[in-house]
Order: structure tokens, then sequence, then C-alpha cells
């Protein structure tokens, strides 16, 4: 998960993923240069799943990911922001997913916008096939 001055939501995050039904992960935190109370957050979880790194500097979203991506051991990876929060069953599902079909190798899924109050403000519909995922990347 890159972080970067993401205090505001940085807590849950993290404590959606560490709450996961499914238990059997690495949990790569990237604090890619952080001015904010980040790093504090960050360390004041005590869970042998996390693996962080506290870069000085900030080299930006895809270095961070890119570090993490390297750093991983698992056989997944599962995307996450520091300013999302997983449903408690989101690994398990895809785990799941991924497991009973393996002629995949990428799995999404749809999204609940909350505001800041955590407050569901709608739905956020993701692209559900390969080419409309395709499609889609050409306009990032």
């Amino acid at each position: 998960m890159p972080v970067f001055n993401s205090e505001r939501y940085l807590k849950q995050a993290i404590e959606s993923i560490l709450n996961q039904t499914f238990k059997n992960f690495e949990f790569i935190i990237i604090n890619d240069g952080s001015s904010d109370s980040s790093d504090k957050i960050i360390n004041s979880f005590n869970d042998t799943r996390i693996i962080y790194v506290n870069n000085e500097t900030n080299r930006g979203i895809v270095a961070a990911l890119n570090e993490g991506l390297s750093l991983s051991k698992g056989k997944y990876i599962a995307r996450m922001d520091a300013d999302d929060v997983a449903n408690p069953d989101r690994l398990t599902l895809q785990h799941q997913f991924l497991i009973n079909n393996p002629a995949y190798k990428l799995c999404g899924t749809n999204a609940v916008a909350i505001n800041n109050e955590g407050e569901n403000t709608g739905k956020i519909k993701r692209p559900n096939n390969s080419s409309k995922i395709k499609a889609l990347q050409l306009f990032r």
C-alpha cells in the first residue's frame, strides 16, 4: 500500500486489511516521504504481517508500488490505497475466485464511495471484462 501524507484515513485503511477474514498475507506498506503523521500511525500497529518501508523522500506512487512489488513473496497481489477501506471479506472472496477460476490472472471489485463521515454516497462500478479493462487503460 503506497502512503503519502495520508494521515486522515490511514488508520482505518490499515485496520480494514488487518481485520480481513483471510489471514495468510503479507501487508507491504511503503511510506513515500510523508511529512504528516503517517509514519507514527503505521508504527502504532504491531502485526507481524506488516512489512514497512519508510522512504525519506517522495518518489511518487509508481515507484512506491514497484518497491512494494519487489518486496512481495506472495503468489497474489492485492492493490490497496491509503484512503481505501476494504470489506472484511475482500481478500477471502478474491482469493477464492482466483483459486476456483485458474484461467483468470486478475480480479477486481466494484466499490462504495463514502464521504468524510463514512456515509455511503454511491456505488463505483468498475469494468468487468478484459476488453473494457484494456479500453479504460487508454485513458489513464
